[in-house]
């Protein structure tokens, strides 16, 4: 089976394209590189997943990519909530425009399945925990409203012959993470190993839902793999996380005596999320394999290396 990932040398794309590369099958990878890291692009290399430069928003250009293609996995997208605000025409663009082409030129080639890679972001702030899959879609930054817009193309698309699947994806951290658009963790562990004190914007009292992007990659395997089209799902861990405690445990994995420091909130932040992730239990057989605690001990150790060897 041949696999595209578009906005494969991101964070969750290059995980994704490898993690399936090990897995036996065929991946190649489109990108516009525009926030590519370094890191990605050499992992890419090193995996022998070939790398198609080209964007989203060149029809031509993408059509070309997924001739033979039998599945696209669909992860190009802008993601950082602050910059959406300032720039919502850009996300529009780059996030609603280029998701159109991606589900016509899908459905134009007869390419089996379209995975979307979608986010918790439209929800919005929740007034009821865990979040199910039905929950109203309420989104309060222009990001997420351009993801639901996605969504909502995609449907649009399903309804003509596209046959799709829709990942709603929680706080995805891992090994990776592009510091630029890192979330919290990446920010959290990058300071603390400078022997610098994590940085929480609000009061700490704010929960999310933390999901390891290894777990993200196999729930787009078991949505390639299962009769699932047309269906949408929450992907995370099912468990709620204060950012307090978060940036706590951090500091007890680094094994310093660090005390975080508080700053104003961010604009375009929710509260709370929790997600209710039943539905992906129960259709994908989804269960998520790595704890925070492991995949945090990890994150530390990876860039104690780092540290050590610069």
């Amino acid at each position: 089976m041949k696999v595209l990932v578009s906005g494969g040398a991101g964070f969750i794309g290059h995980n994704t394209a490898i993690f399936l590369k090990h897995l036996g099958y065929e991946v190649l990878v489109f990108d516009n590189l525009e926030r590519a890291t370094a890191l990605a692009l050499k992992k890419l290399s090193n995996h022998g997943i070939p790398v198609l430069k080209g964007s989203i928003l060149n029809v031509k250009a993408f059509d070309a990519a997924i001739k033979g293609v039998d599945v696209v996995v669909h992860a190009a997208a802008y993601i950082n909530v602050e910059e959406s605000v300032k720039k919502p025409a850009l996300y529009f663009k780059n996030n609603i425009l280029g998701t159109a082409n991606v589900a016509k030129a899908c459905l134009d080639r007869s390419v089996e399945l379209l995975i979307y890679i979608s986010s918790a972001a439209v929800y919005g702030e929740p007034k009821t925990l865990p979040i199910s899959e039905n929950y109203p879609a309420d989104p309060i930054s222009p990001y997420g409203l351009t993801k639901l817009m996605g969504e909502r193309t995609v449907e649009f698309y399903s309804k003509k012959g596209l046959k799709a699947v829709t990942l709603r994806l929680f706080n995805v951290y891992g090994p990776g993470q592009s510091s630029a658009y890192a979330g919290v963790i990446t920010r959290f562990i990058e300071n603390i190993s400078k022997g610098l004190p994590p940085i929480i914007y609000g009061d700490g009292e704010q929960t999310r839902d933390f999901i390891h992007v290894e777990d993200v990659a196999e729930a787009i395997r078991l949505a390639m793999e299962k009769n699932a089209a047309n269906e949408t799902f929450n992907i995370a861990s099912g468990k709620p996380t204060k950012i307090k405690a978060l940036a706590n445990l951090a500091i007890e994995l680094a094994g310093l005596k660090l005390k975080p420091i508080y700053a104003e909130p961010r604009v375009g932040d929710i509260k709370h999320s929790l997600a209710d992730i039943a539905k992906a239990q129960r259709i994908l057989g989804f269960k998520p394999k790595t704890s925070l605690e492991e995949g945090l001990k990890n994150l530390i150790q990876t860039m104690k290396r780092k540290t050590e060897e610069t």
